[in-house]
């Protein structure tokens, strides 16, 4: 029974994955594509959970839906009446491109029912301790190397964001003089 309910949950996932996939890429509006990719990427985490990559998973659900894809909303929603406009879809060589696709498909399905599929007998442990204990022990220096590295592109980026003060114009033009 729990073998059973597994499998409709992953194929669940795989459904939800790849039909919102599809809306991303066929929806006329650009409001409506960034809907559907919060779904294709909870998806995407799910089957993550299903490879037993919790670390993935997590990392999924934190950068690309609580990050990324807030970001991209954000835009959205900022950008004056985007969110009413309505893409073009002017696709010239539809038919060009179906060559390959259908030749990318013919490789996966070759590749599906002659790759030697190895199933582990044991059961999968959490990867997220084995990576905590790697990132503060071995990979220290590095971690915070690019910890540091980021901070200083966060404070870069903000003082380009940031408006100019018309003292800082006035001292700008003055030094140009």
């Amino acid at each position: 029974m729990i073998e059973i309910l597994t499998r409709a949950v992953f194929w669940l996932f795989v459904i939800l994955t790849v039909g919102s996939a599809v809306v991303v890429v066929f929806s006329k509006r650009i409001i409506y594509s960034a809907f559907a990719l919060l779904f294709t990427f909870f998806g995407v985490a799910g089957l993550y959970l299903f490879l037993a990559a919790d670390f993935l998973a997590a990392s999924q659900v934190l950068i690309y839906v609580g990050g990324i894809l807030t970001l991209i909303i954000f835009g959205v929603f900022l950008t004056a009446k985007i969110y009413q406009m309505d893409i073009p879809q002017q696709t010239h060589q539809r038919y060009l491109a179906l060559l390959p696709v259908i030749g990318m498909a013919a490789v996966l399905i070759y590749a599906l029912y002659t790759a030697d599929w190895n199933v582990a007998q044991t059961d999968p442990q959490p990867t997220t301790k084995r990576l905590g204990i790697l990132l503060l022990t071995t990979y220290l220096v590095p971690f915070e190397v690019a910890s540091v590295l980021l901070l200083a592109a966060l404070i870069g980026a903000m003082r380009l964001a940031r408006p100019r003060s018309k003292q800082e114009e006035f001292a700008e033009d003055y030094d140009a003089d």
